[in-house]
């Protein structure tokens, strides 16, 4: 079974933010220049069901660092549903209503994508297929879906063996007597030898940790829409 690829638009949602700060004063300042016409284009893509352009022109309007339009964020949001993008598609139409309430003129229709939204949404949060983004996870390339990995001992640094602390490695500990003369007896501790075995370890030398590249969980977000069907090769995360 196939999967449709779509990068993930979260950093750009991070990029929209600043943007759309502009919003209100592009409104009776500047003019919009390049981005009227790439609206314009991107409305005209979408009236033809064309929404990887309208998807391909709303993203050059962001990394343009221009004012954009009011209206943009809903639209971008509908194209990016229509591409299955949900999570992203329900951030940008999150970002309309924020910035533009019940006053804005696609205010109803925002509403209506609002429903069509809740129930993707929600099979996403039901899927342990995906994270919470919709992205497909795949096999930690680290740790190959095993959680943890063998490696050598952070504490003894694979030497499997530790100073002792009590002699600071050398062996021996030192008393004052009565007579404030300084005596020598053998550390009881590490019997002389002013070593340990590293109790990590024991002295294997090795220790099982959890996977630092997916955190102990076996997987990783892909770029991968999920389709929430199990696959064959899914057992193995």
């Amino acid at each position: 079974m196939s999967f449709k690829f779509h990068p993930p638009l979260y950093l750009i949602c991070l990029i929209l933010t600043v943007a759309l700060g502009q919003v209100s004063l592009a409104q009776i300042g500047p003019n919009l220049g390049h981005t009227d016409r790439w609206m314009k284009a991107a409305k005209a893509a979408i009236e033809r069901t064309d929404y990887k352009t309208a998807n391909s022109i709303f993203r050059n309007m962001i990394d343009s660092g221009q004012p954009l339009p009011e209206e943009m964020p809903y639209f971008f949001a509908e194209t990016l549903f229509q591409l299955e993008q949900y999570d992203n598609s329900s951030n940008f139409l999150n970002k309309y209503l924020e910035l533009n309430g019940f006053t804005g003129e696609y205010y109803k229709a925002a509403q209506e994508l609002q429903q069509r939204l809740e129930s993707p949404l929600r099979e996403i949060l039901d899927c342990q297929l995906c994270d919470r983004r919709g992205y497909r996870f795949k096999t930690c390339f680290t740790c190959h879906g095993d959680r943890q990995l063998e490696q050598d001992c952070h504490y003894c640094k694979g030497k499997g063996v530790v100073g002792c602390s009590r002699c600071s490695g050398s062996g021996m500990i030192t008393k004052v007597n009565i007579f404030k003369i300084v005596e020598y007896y053998e550390c009881d501790r590490c019997h002389g030898k002013g070593r340990l075995t590293c109790p990590v370890c024991e002295g294997n030398l090795k220790e099982v940790s959890s996977c630092e590249t997916c955190r102990g969980s076996g997987k990783l977000s892909s770029e991968v829409i999920c389709n929430h069907e199990e696959e064959s090769h899914d057992h193995e995360l």
